[in-house]
């Protein structure tokens, strides 16, 4: 799995003119599902977005998970992000899981956030989706499950 997470003050994701998920604070996460990611792939992103110290604490150090902030993570999946750009101009994404299969991962990431007591808005897996973001900082990582 691979994952951009943005640290913002505020994001929200709609489909068609409906606003579907939005957040005042914490982190949008785009998540990309790649053939053969299962079960660990999705603990390590769970793992990794739960406790990631990326917010500032009071010496204006990022030492701060988004739990303890009292933030909100929103949630898109994004097969984008697999994207094999090697050659050529045309994006290839052999790279990407079937729909089926990463609609499964991303929920299980979705729901181990959850359970972890964080607040979790998401996206609508497969759908057309216009995202908007005020990134703080800004700060952005990137995280891949096989690295």
């Amino acid at each position: 799995m691979k994952a951009v997470i943005q640290r913002v003050t505020q994001a929200s994701v709609e489909i068609d003119t409906r606003v579907v998920g939005q957040i005042d604070g914490g982190m949008l996460v785009l998540l990309g599902v790649a053939n053969g990611d299962g079960e660990d792939d999705a603990r390590y992103m769970v793992e990794k977005i739960t406790t990631l110290r990326m917010f500032n604490d009071a010496q204006g150090r990022m030492n701060l998970a988004v739990a303890d902030v009292g933030g909100t993570v929103l949630l898109v999946s994004q097969f984008t992000l697999l994207a094999d750009t090697r050659k050529g101009r045309r994006p290839g994404f052999d790279g990407a899981a079937p729909p089926e299969v990463a609609r499964l991962s991303y929920e299980m990431v979705v729901e181990g956030v959850r359970r972890r007591g964080i607040r979790v808005e998401t996206g609508q897996f497969g759908a057309q989706m216009r995202v908007s973001l005020q990134n703080d900082g800004p700060v952005t990582f990137i995280l891949d499950s096989r690295q």
